[in-house]
């Protein structure tokens, strides 16, 4: 793994934890490569579940797979005003995070979600961080129980 000297951790409201610059970083500098974790196609769906979630990074050819960055790589928090992009490495199992603009220090490092620096694209959360998307999902695959469950007992009572 490498990464700029002058990196760290903070938290950020909102947002919980995101990577910051003690150092300024010039456009176009890598700030880190990250070696990834795979996630295999047939696990995918079973990472919306749980927290991680919000950390995995859609990957493979075919973007069929899942991978959680390593070193700070799942950490970047989102902008669609960002001054980072991430750029995949299939062949390498990594993701660089590189400098789309002049970052001074302090300033906490910042890509687009989406992985296109100008895409503006709906997130899974709204401005406060609440998951939005997920609980939508939730929410449907409960309205459809209920329908199933309407469709059983209408059954069973001869209603159908």
């Amino acid at each position: 793994m490498q990464r700029i000297h002058g990196l760290f951790i903070a938290r950020v409201k909102n947002k919980g934890r995101g990577v910051f610059t003690a150092e300024a970083i010039s456009k176009g500098s890598i700030i880190e490569i990250c070696p990834v974790i795979i996630i295999p196609k047939k696990e995918v769906d079973i990472i919306h579940q749980t927290d991680l979630h919000d950390y995995y990074f859609v990957w493979g050819e075919k973007d069929d797979e899942g991978a959680i960055a390593l070193g700070y790589g799942s950490l970047y928090n989102h902008s669609y005003k960002p001054n980072a992009e991430y750029i995949y490495d299939l062949n390498e199992n990594v993701i660089e995070i590189v400098a789309i603009k002049d970052i001074k220090a302090g300033q906490e490092i910042l890509c687009n979600y989406h992985g296109d620096p100008d895409c503006k694209d709906e997130l899974w959360f709204d401005k406060k961080g609440k998951r939005t998307k997920r609980l939508k999902a939730k929410q449907q695959m409960d309205l459809k129980s209920g329908k199933k469950e309407a469709k059983k007992k209408a059954k069973k009572s001869g209603k159908s």
